[in-house]
């Protein structure tokens, strides 16, 4: 990768506040949106090695506290999005999709609004798409240092899936699909 965007992605990761693993060849920035975008790059773990992230919480778009101990014993899919980010708009109705048909197995699910200027584009965005789950509005990225100790949301879109017992499971980074999300959220709860 050449130097000029190893350079943006320590911007980003400085902006961001998530530090990166590095320049590298599976992830691309994204024009001068000042973002690094991933490939669907599908993570999991092992019971064994799950770990809980700090606490996350914060306050929705909507301007209600919200925290991730409030779906204690459920499975969660937390989705990292940006109104002004292309491939959270394309995810957008395969996440809507997925929350429908995983909602009666003990899912929930929980968004993390990321670097948006006002409450009022995220707003719009979940208006749109039809977002039926909240969001926490994080402008600066702050609630993503909860999941620096596992696996961290390094890109725009990311998904994490939080197994029953509060432990970050899995992740998919970058823009992912209805099928890929539910095959994920099904073997986490397999694995148990």
């Amino acid at each position: 990768m050449n130097r000029a965007r190893c350079q943006l992605a320590a911007a980003v990761t400085a902006l961001l506040l998530v530090p990166l693993a590095g320049c590298s060849p599976e992830e691309t920035t994204s024009g001068n949106t000042g973002y690094v975008s991933g490939k669907g790059i599908i993570t999991t773990l092992d019971p064994a090695d799950r770990v809980k992230p700090e606490p996350v919480s914060g306050v929705t778009i909507d301007g209600d506290p919200i925290s991730l101990t409030d779906f204690t014993g459920k499975t969660v899919v937390i989705n990292v999005w940006g109104s002004w980010c292309s491939p959270c708009r394309s995810e957008a109705d395969d996440l809507v999709a997925a929350e429908a048909e995983l909602s009666d197995d003990n899912v929930a699910f929980l968004g993390i609004n990321s670097r948006d200027l006002n409450e009022a584009a995220a707003r719009a965005f979940v208006r749109r798409y039809k977002i039926p789950y909240p969001s926490i509005y994080d402008q600066q990225g702050e609630t993503l240092l909860a999941f620096d100790n596992t696996l961290s949301p390094t890109s725009i879109p990311s998904t994490l899936v939080i197994d029953e017992q509060g432990r970050v499971a899995a992740s998919i980074l970058g823009e992912l699909t209805k099928a890929t999300l539910v095959g994920v959220v099904q073997e986490v709860q397999r694995a148990g």
